[in-house]
């Protein structure tokens, strides 16, 4: 999608690499595990939260319901997260108690007016979670106009 296209290539490139906005950590014997993807954090009153921490939290409530952690805009903050789950019995209030009671700092625990008990994670014909269809099914159900 860069060809014939300079300025765009610039951007996507660094000292001759691509830039994937992956995250990831290289180990003792120099493998590198991808972590997380630069897109899958939000910017929160000036602090960066990374939507993986949050589902690992949420995952330890959830056992093995999915869901899926993800950000809409917020006038006084930025963004605001809002998780999407499904395949679990605890209401929403339930979640946001059990989350708050977490060791994650405050900042990333989302609101508790921001969980959604949906029928299905939107998912791409991968299997891979919709990130686009996620973000828009969250600012749906948050009654945001945002699109």
């Amino acid at each position: 999608g860069y060809i014939g296209q300079p300025e765009l290539t610039s951007r996507a490139m660094y000292n001759g690499y691509y830039i994937t906005g992956d995250i990831g950590v290289m180990d003792e014997e120099g493998f590198l595990k991808i972590t997380d993807r630069l897109a899958r954090f939000s910017k929160i009153g000036g602090e960066m939260v990374p939507h993986l921490k949050v589902e690992e939290a949420l995952h330890v409530v959830l056992g093995d319901a999915l869901c899926h952690v993800t950000s809409i805009p917020d006038e006084a903050r930025g963004e605001r997260l809002v998780v999407l789950y499904s395949g679990s019995e605890i209401a929403p209030l339930e979640l946001w108690k059990k989350l708050s009671e977490s060791e994650l700092p405050a900042l990333w625990i989302p609101k508790k007016e921001n969980y959604y008990a949906i029928d299905a994670i939107p998912s791409l014909g991968t299997g891979k979670t919709d990130l686009r269809g996620a973000k828009a099914m969250a600012l749906t159900l948050a009654g945001t106009d945002a699109h």
